[in-house]
């Protein structure tokens, strides 16, 4: 029976082990660079279009490309307040504190399905016995992100129907009233999170994990006030990539309304949405998808996958090595809760 104690110890033990710490840490690092280098550098159409950035940072429209990235730590302070927001129930962190926690979960995200991996990063920045309701408060925050991006993906798929596609009326009438009944239940269960909580205890495998489910107590905890609040700060968020959309296609010279824009960027958003990929997996998706809705204003395909993948790098790719480095100075097992005193 000891023996089998002893065996069943050894992960405990080697995740307690300082060397983990550290091991951890480069094992992260080695994997972001070889994503990042797989999806960046590696691309079968990167000499062009680093032909094309070069060109376009001797024209007049490197202003474009100055606001573009002025503008990505005010999107990921947006994300910072909207994520203060909802910790601010269990655990008061100043706004830096925070804005690293955004950072270290962007660089998880990038190797994960639909950014999941976020949660496990932001979760290095709490006390360890408030991880999993960091987990619980992300996932309210991605809800009111996903809420935003539907609801104007829906508003803008349709004018780019109606406009450039040419689809049946009945058709959009239908798709209307289908995607107004699915936001309109998101917007339901959202305002009305707790719903959640009796709903999760009929999982069957809830008294398994019960110490875990019993974290959901805290979307009881939640007022319209502060739901609202997050939901502000998603629009904000939406707002300010929406506008970096923009004028990466203006630095690119890409020529195109900013109305037309707005629609266009609202359409693909909805679609990438829909594609559940990594990030990096989905890169040549939501390249094809750029060429299928920017290619009805500009005939140069070129243009369009450098500003797909510009604002791509911008907002992910920048971020991520950002965050390797506020991860750099982390204790991975103190955060976690695994280091004992005696090891501090």
């Amino acid at each position: 029976m000891k023996a089998v104690q002893n065996i069943l110890s050894i992960p405990t033990r080697l995740i307690k082990n300082k060397y983990f710490n550290l091991g951890f840490k480069v094992i992260l690092a080695l994997l972001v660079v070889s994503v990042i280098y797989r999806q960046v550098f590696s691309k079968e159409n990167i000499e062009e279009i680093w032909v094309l950035f070069l060109s376009s940072m001797s024209s007049a429209n490197l202003v474009w490309l100055g606001i573009a990235i002025a503008l990505m730590p005010i999107n990921w302070a947006f994300e910072t307040m909207k994520f203060r927001t909802l910790i601010d129930r269990f655990e008061k962190q100043g706004f830096w504190r925070s804005y690293q926690a955004i950072m270290a979960g962007v660089t998880f995200s990038i190797l994960t399905p639909n950014r999941i991996g976020e949660y496990g990063g932001r979760v290095l920045l709490v006390k360890p016995e408030n991880n999993w309701k960091a987990v619980i408060a992300t996932l309210v925050g991605s809800f009111s992100q996903l809420l935003v991006l539907l609801t104007m993906g829906l508003i803008s798929l349709i004018f780019f129907a109606n406009i450039y596609l040419d689809m049946e009326p009945l058709m959009l009438t239908g798709f209307l009233f289908l995607g107004s009944l699915v936001i309109f239940a998101m917007l339901f269960v959202f305002f009305n999170i707790s719903v959640l909580v009796p709903i999760a205890k009929k999982i069957p495998f809830y008294n398994r994990f019960k110490k875990v489910f019993k974290n959901l107590k805290l979307l009881n905890k939640y007022n319209p006030k502060e739901l609202s609040t997050t939901l502000f700060y998603a629009l904000c968020r939406y707002g300010i990539y929406t506008l970096q959309y923009f004028f990466m296609l203006k630095f690119f010279g890409i020529e195109i309304s900013f109305a037309a824009a707005i629609i266009g960027i609202g359409t693909i958003f909805l679609l990438q949405t829909s594609i559940p990929l990594p990030p990096v997996m989905g890169l040549p998706m939501r390249g094809k998808v750029a060429l299928f809705v920017w290619g009805i204003f500009s005939n140069n395909p070129i243009a369009i996958l450098a500003s797909t993948y510009g604002l791509w790098i911008l907002n992910l790719i920048v971020p991520a090595l950002i965050g390797m480095i506020f991860i750099a100075n982390i204790n991975v097992l103190k955060t976690l809760g695994y280091e004992s005193k005696k090891d501090k």
